[in-house]
Formats: structure tokens, sequence, C-alpha cells
């Protein structure tokens, strides 16, 4: 169970958490603008496009991303959609796309979110697997700029694309029923709380952030759905990049999950492996771990963009505790 949040601070940022029982070996990973993609289903190779920069899978030297932005400041990531995504059979009058192409599909060839709205449009998303061992995994998708957020979700009727006010993402139930549910807290806010009770009775606001009362604070995806939410539009820019980072990063741990807070059936523990934020303006990719709260960036403009060949960084996964003062 995931969540991804987009947030305009001066820059615009956006970035996810990743919340499993295990790794699958994610690296940073950069992919120069002549790298070649060859698409499965519709028979054409990107052989020049835009760079894009995320968090990946790499097998057979082939970037499966889970999250990731372009040199334009596009921005995807996929999270699990288990019971309603439902992926077709190529088809002769569509663009087919296999499920793990969605992203770097997407962020080859769109500089926006518009861009990315077109070609949706004539998109059918494929059940074709990546090769043995590799089930496609059950997603939906949010793209996103500076400007606006889309979801795109491929269930049985067809692909839906939806546009997403809040700028958040998680898992089920299907995007409309989750920003519907917003209704459900008009009230939250983040002021005090004014007495609508009545007028016959007077109340005490005896601690701060009692405006938010309500707010509901378990770890499902609809709760983490409202709570992101809350949190992301909320949340005051920042005058610098350091701190606009860090309130990213808060803006993540507000659905952050600790080992032992979410037991899955197999009696494993699910809990946020990693969280990313990238500067999608600038293309920094930023990132901690479970085990590693410090931030780790990566600068995608640090490389020759123009090459074939992938950059990868594996994930720094420890770090030493600082202490201030030693004995």
């Amino acid at each position: 169970m995931c969540t991804v949040v987009k947030y305009n601070s001066g820059d615009f940022y956006f970035g996810r958490t990743l919340d499993h029982n295990c790794s699958y070996g994610e690296e940073v990973v950069i992919v120069p603008r002549r790298y070649e993609f060859a698409l499965r289903d519709c028979g054409e190779t990107l052989r020049a496009h835009y760079a894009i920069m995320g968090m990946a899978h790499v097998a057979d030297d082939v970037p499966l991303f889970y999250d990731a932005v372009n040199e334009k400041g596009l921005a995807a990531a996929g999270l699990n959609f288990v019971g309603n995504a439902v992926y077709h059979k190529p088809c002769a009058n569509k663009t087919n796309i296999a499920q793990f192409e969605v992203i770097p599909y997407l962020l080859a060839r769109c500089a926006t979110v518009n861009e990315a709205k077109r070609l949706l449009a004539d998109m059918n998303i494929t059940d074709t697997s990546f090769g043995a061992g590799y089930e496609p995994a059950l997603l939906h998708w949010m793209i996103a700029d500076a400007k606006q957020a889309i979801v795109v979700e491929s269930v049985a009727d067809g692909l839906h694309v939806y546009d997403d006010p809040a700028g958040v993402m998680t898992n089920n139930p299907p995007f409309p029923t989750q920003l519907h549910n917003l209704n459900n807290y008009m009230h939250v806010s983040p002021l005090p709380p004014k007495n609508n009770f009545s007028d016959k009775l007077q109340f005490d606001a005896y601690s701060l952030g009692m405006g938010g009362l309500g707010l509901p604070g378990d770890l499902s995806s609809g709760s983490r759905f409202v709570r992101a939410a809350f949190v992301a539009l909320n949340s005051p820019p920042c005058d610098c990049e350091k701190k606009s980072v860090a309130q990213f990063f808060h803006i993540l741990d507000s659905v952050a999950q600790p080992l032992g807070s979410c037991v899955m059936p197999s009696g494993e523990y699910e809990s946020t492996i990693y969280s990313s934020c990238c500067n999608a303006t600038r293309g920094i990719y930023y990132y901690n771990s479970y085990n590693n709260r410090r931030i780790i960036g990566v600068d995608m403009h640090a490389v020759g963009l123009d090459g074939r060949n992938v950059f990868r960084y594996p994930l720094i996964l420890d770090d030493e505790v600082y202490f201030q003062n030693k004995p």
C-alpha cells in the first residue's frame, strides 16, 4: 500500500511512499535521451526521447519504474490497485502499451499532463508480462506536472482518466470514490474549531489542533488518501530548496507505516520501504529509507543526458547515528 503526493513550493515537487513487506532491489536510475525503449505490443522503438529519472527495478538493463520524472518536469507513479485493475489484450485500433511500459512511454514522449492526456486517449494497457517470473503488477497511475494531476485506471470496462484536484493518490477503492469521500471531511480544518454544536453551550478549545478532530488516523488506503490530501493541500510553500524538501518528507511522514502497525495475512509486516521527493523543476531525486532517515539526492543534470546507457545508483539503506557529544 502506498501514497503519492504533488506539492508546489516555488518549484514543483512529486513523490511517494513505497509500503511493502520487502524490497526488490530498487535503484535510482537515470535514462538518457538515446537509450532505446523497445515497446512490446505496438512494434515501436523509442530511440530519441526526453531523459527520465526515477526509482526502478532494473531487469536485463530495462528499468521497471515505480515512480519517475522527465527532464521537462512531468512526473508519474504507479501504485497497487489489486482487485480493480484489469488489463486487456492488444487490439488493432489502439496504441497497445504493456503495463510495465506506461511510465516510460508517457515520460519519454510528453512534456505536460495535457500531452499525456492526448496519448492516453488512444492507449490500451495490455496484460503482457515483462518476462518469466514477472507477473503484470496490478496498478493505477498518477501523472502530474506543476499545473495539474490526473489518475489513470485500467478496469474491466476500459481505460479511465480522471482529473485529480487533490493532488494525491493511494490504492483502492477507485479514484472517483476516494475523491467523493473527501466530502465527509469538509469540516476538518487546520484552524481552531468553531462552536457549531449549539449557541446554548460554551466550549473550551483546550488544545491546538482540535480543528483536525475527525481526521482518520489509520493506515487504510481510504484514510491515507484523506490525511495526505489534508496535509498536502494545507502545506504552505517554503522559501528555499532545503525547507521545501524537508516539508515534502514531513507530508509523506503523515502516512508512513512503522514496522508492526500493519500485519499482512502472511504474518509479515508491511512498512514504508522508501519515501521519495523529486524536484521535478530542477531534476533532482531525493529519497530516504526505513533504516536511513538521511535524505539522499541524485541530480539528473550531473550526468551526460545524450548517451545510450542508463546510470544506476543503488540505494543507501543504512546510516550511522551522529553523536553531537561522545564520551
